[in-house]
């Protein structure tokens, strides 16, 4: 019988397990919520980060935070809905290195059914949450082929396989983003591109606490609870808690795993009801 060997750094533990030192991490929306937690994980364990953003405040100071804790950062102001912006962004980083992961990550929500939603709500959702995750895959891939391979990670959501109430918008756009993962996971495979999908419930971000304070003023507690309880776990993720699944399915130590749906979800799907 073939003898079992586990992959362990040299001191006799897996702390380098996750290690992303040399790899060029391109991260849309990295500068808020779940996009800033990933490029401050990515960011500690080794990665050069290149946050693309709209918001170019908090897109400074979170590359100013990574590189005062030592590590390595840039950011680009970027439309992931406009192809050509993002065409000259990954010129402009692919020019100079390579491009090894790319994190999708960039979205907006949306709260109608069928009859609330508008012509312009949908394009709105589907401009930014499908066409931008095509742009920058798009993007992305020949590059990545150039240099041997690469990984993309596109963040969908529950909502992509969960029929929740007053989403309809927002649904069809993280069920395309999560068919897309499949579809370029099995494209590219040959090429040494692996492509997978995080698919979160509810996470505590600041635009969660922004939505709450904007919709229910002076409720603002009893509604985070009611959003804290939809979740069997009894409460909301934290940003850190997808980042460090983001961080296993980028590195090495994932390195079989490709075309695969990751729910992070409290145990919302699966123990509902």
């Amino acid at each position: 019988m073939e003898e079992r060997r586990f992959a362990l750094s040299s001191n006799g533990d897996n702390s380098g397990l996750y290690r992303l030192d040399g790899k060029v991490a391109v991260i849309t929306g990295g500068a808020s919520g779940i996009g800033q937690a990933i490029s401050l994980a990515f960011a500690e364990q080794g990665a050069s980060i290149h946050i693309l953003e709209l918001d170019k405040n908090n897109a400074e100071q979170t590359a100013s935070t990574i590189r005062k804790q030592g590590g390595t950062a840039e950011w680009h102001l970027c439309d992931v809905s406009n192809q050509q912006q993002v065409k000259d962004v990954f010129c402009q980083i692919g020019g100079r290195s390579p491009v090894h992961i790319l994190v999708n990550n960039a979205g907006v929500a949306h709260i109608g059914k069928l009859e609330t939603t508008s012509d312009e709500d949908f394009e709105r959702v589907f401009r930014i949450n499908v066409k931008g995750v095509y742009n920058c895959m798009y993007a992305a891939v020949d590059y990545m082929k150039t240099s041997g391979g690469g990984v993309i990670l596109n963040l969908g959501s529950i909502a992509a396989t969960a029929g929740l109430a007053d989403r309809f918008a927002y649904s069809m756009s993280k069920g395309a983003v999560l068919t897309m993962t499949y579809s370029v996971a099995r494209d590219y495979v040959a090429h040494n591109i692996r492509c997978n999908c995080i698919s979160p419930a509810r996470v505590h971000t600041p635009f969660v606490d922004g939505f709450v304070r904007k919709n229910y003023p002076g409720n603002e507690n009893d509604m985070l609870q009611k959003l804290a309880k939809l979740q069997p776990i009894g409460r909301m993720a934290k940003p850190e808690e997808v980042a460090s699944l983001a961080l296993f399915l980028c590195s090495d130590a994932a390195s079989f795993i490709t075309g695969t749906n990751y729910p992070i979800d409290g145990g919302f799907l699966n123990l509902h009801g």
